[in-house]
This record gives C-alpha cells, sequence and structure tokens, in this order.
C-alpha cells in the first residue's frame, strides 16, 4: 500500500550523484547518507549533518561501515545509501546499497510509515541492486550480514575482513 509520501528533488539529485563515479572531487563524494521523513510525513528529504565524505575517511572517519552504523538512530526508521567498497574472491567492487532501518525500538505508527514509503523511494532512484531491511543493531554492526546482501564470496568490506 502507498502512502502517498513523495521524494524531495534534492534526495533524487543526491542519488543521482552518488551512482555517478566522478574521478573529480572525489573528497566531496559521498560515502553514505541518511534520509527522513519531513515534519509533516510527506516528503522524504536528506537528514541535515547525517552523512559521510570520502574525504573524511582516514581523517575523522577511521572505519566508515561502523560510522554509517553510528549515524543510524536507536530508535527511530530511516533510509540510507551506503557506497560499498568491497572485495570477493574474483575481484574489488564498489555498489550503492539502499537500507531501511527499522529498528525493534522505533514506534509502531514510523515502521508503517516508513514501509509504505519505501516504494515511492526505490520508483525515483532506479537501479538499486541490492536492497536491505534491517531491524536491530546487531545485524547492522556485523559486517557478514551487509557482505551477504552484496552477494558472492565477499572477503572484505571497506578493507576490513567480513
Amino acid at each position: 500500500m502507498a502512502s502517498g509520501v513523495t521524494v524531495a528533488d534534492e534526495v533524487i539529485a543526491l542519488f543521482n550523484e552518488m551512482k555517478v563515479w566522478r574521478s573529480t572531487d572525489q573528497a566531496g563524494k559521498k560515502k553514505a547518507v541518511l534520509f527522513c521523513l519531513s515534519s509533516d510525513n510527506k516528503k522524504i528529504i536528506i537528514e541535515e549533518g547525517k552523512e559521510i565524505l570520502v574525504g573524511d575517511i582516514g581523517k575523522t572517519v577511521d572505519d566508515p561501515y561502523l560510522d554509517f552504523v553510528n549515524l543510524l538512530p536507536k530508535n527511530d526508521c530511516r533510509y540510507a545509501l551506503y557506497d560499498a567498497n568491497y572485495a570477493t574472491t574474483e575481484s574489488k567492487k564498489q555498489e550503492l546499497v539502499f537500507v531501511s532501518w527499522a529498528p525493534e525500538g522505533a514506534s509502531l505508527k514510523n515502521k508503517m510509515i516508513y514501509a509504505s514509503s519505501q516504494d515511492a523511494f526505490r520508483r525515483k532512484c532506479p537501479g538499486l541492486k541490492h536492497i536491505w531491511q534491517v531491524n536491530s543493531m546487531e545485524d547492522m554492526k556485523d559486517r557478514s550480514c551487509l557482505a551477504a546482501k552484496l552477494g558472492g564470496t565477499v572477503i572484505t568490506l571497506e578493507g576490513k575482513p567480513c
């Protein structure tokens, strides 16, 4: 069932920016970003200040994956895009992952509106290969859970063993 929630133009522009690999300005490229519902629950927007830039890795960010996990609220739902760098037994890869975060502590109302609005995001941002629905912090912190979603035999995620 659709919720009637729309997707802000800024979200679509950011998605397109993240999915296109640009060799220029890598420092300003987004590694991860969170999205939330507007205060009136009518629009999916970029959550202010909830992002990780590629240029921050190695400076203020030691482990981009764990820093991404720590951006997520403990008791509220969110959507996120995470630009995963990983290695399989065959090759190195970089792919965008859409995360639908609905923790156990979130209210039933929030879980329902986020679940019913997810399709709006996915329709406006086509080409997402990896969709990950996560409901517990334990699953988020465990790299092997994301590795399983990426498929193949993932041996490292962000340079760390899975």
